[in-house]
């Protein structure tokens, strides 16, 4: 199941981990040390370009009803949309430009362009997701609420529909968010504080119905003066433009938390949790996939989700030259930097949602010993004082060899039964 004790899931000592936090707060003394006009310069810039991009996609909306310029204008607008939600909305929010002190970009006074509300994002966000990552029963992100993504969460007819209600969550993923903070399972159970409820719903209506008459009302009835456009032409567009914004963001996101790697916690381990552990939580926790300069900057740099979690009041566009460092921080203590192309990253979070859309006793794997669902009792056969220096390699064995070493154990039972299978059909 999950995991209950991180320092012997991975393999680390006290003193391990108090010289992991100690070189990663180096890694993070370094980059304060080092913001300057070039981190200012690329987050105006960036707002700059989002906002021309908005602009020209409006405006290739309102010259025609061609159906070129229809998905010209509606596809550079929901590019404009994922910029403003994940490399500055998301970004912005977290802090990461708030050294600037400039109050049009700052986390206390940014709303960005969704259903939900900053104000509730910030806390459902910043405080739970990246506080408490992966911990279940404390992070609501862990399946959202809706969906099944480690056997930890108990097995329900209801997750038979764990592939529908993820399509319909990528989708309408604003409002998924939007509606996190209301905590509609608590409200349904009687659970909640129904003063306080009230004002999150109340908040919650006044910036959807802002967005809902921004995108489907005031702006199809200012193009619609063209006379090359109409009213539901530009309608049509903005929900489409909407769908490629949430789609895109739900697939970043997921890649960051739910493909294989992406391990899962238990409440008991957050107890007398240390800065290190904190740390070791936040990178075992998370991943990562492969990128280049534009799969960098359309993913808000969430690409580096490892990085991120360890940073997330860091500047997005410096995470890139972290992820160097934290590699070689990984190296040194033979922790797992979990990362692969983005298709696959994707791949294996449909495969675990699909896959856990079943009872347990049609899946294969141990519920300790899954690539979705790993804990510390996976390798309970191995000899203490495994967590040494090899004598072979002269490296330390870390959590990296563990892995390895009880997966290779597993495929040579496999073989050596496939194989006395082979010898009893031909006896």
């Amino acid at each position: 199941m999950a995991i209950t004790d991180v320092p012997a899931f991975a393999h680390l000592t006290e003193a391990d981990i108090d010289n992991l936090a100690f070189e990663l707060d180096t890694i993070r003394q370094d980059i304060e040390d080092s913001r300057g006009e070039r981190d200012s310069r690329y987050i105006r810039r960036t707002i700059a370009a989002q906002r021309a991009l908005e602009v020209a996609g409006r405006l290739m909306l309102a010259a025609g009803s061609k159906r070129s310029a229809w998905w010209a204008g509606t596809v550079t607008l929901g590019v404009s949309k994922i910029i403003e939600n994940m490399e500055i909305g998301h970004n912005v929010m977290h802090g990461q430009w708030d050294w600037m002190n400039d109050p049009e970009i700052h986390s206390s006074t940014w709303e960005w362009d969704m259903g939900g509300a900053s104000k509730h994002w910030r806390f459902t966000h910043n405080f739970m997701h990246h506080k408490y990552t992966n911990i279940l029963g404390m992070d609501d992100d862990v399946g959202y609420g809706t969906l099944r993504v480690t056997r930890d969460q108990r097995w329900k007819p209801f997750n038979l529909g764990n592939i529908l209600y993820n399509t319909i969550l990528a989708i309408g993923f604003e409002w998924g968010v939007g509606l996190q903070h209301l905590e509609l399972g608590k409200i349904s159970k009687g659970r909640d504080d129904r003063a306080a409820t009230m004002k999150r719903v109340k908040e919650f209506g006044v910036k959807a119905g802002h967005q809902v008459a921004k995108d489907y009302i005031a702006y199809p009835a200012l193009t619609s003066l063209s006379p090359r456009a109409s009213f539901m032409s530009t309608l049509k567009a903005n929900a489409v433009a909407n769908v490629i914004r949430n789609v895109w963001s739900n697939a970043v996101i997921f890649c960051g938390h739910f493909p294989d790697g992406a391990e899962k916690f238990t409440k008991t381990d957050m107890v007398g949790e240390s800065k290190g552990q904190w740390y070791l939580r936040q990178m075992l926790g998370s991943a990562n996939f492969e990128n280049g300069p534009a799969l960098r900057f359309m993913s808000g740099n969430l690409c580096y989700q490892i990085e991120h979690h360890l940073y997330p009041d860091l500047p997005s566009n410096r995470l890139h030259e972290i992820s160097l460092r934290v590699k070689d921080v990984c190296d040194k203590y033979d922790l797992p930097y979990t990362t692969g192309s983005f298709l696959v990253q994707y791949g294996k979070t449909w495969r675990t949602i699909a896959k856990l859309s079943l009872p347990d006793r049609y899946l294969r794997d141990t519920a300790d010993d899954a690539p979705e669902t790993r804990s510390e009792r996976m390798f309970t056969d191995l000899e203490p004082g495994f967590a040494a220096i090899d004598p072979a390699t002269g490296r330390r064995r870390g959590l990296n060899t563990a892995i390895a070493t009880v997966r290779q154990w597993r495929r040579d039972r496999r073989a050596a039964k496939q194989a006395a299978g082979s010898d009893d059909l031909a006896a």
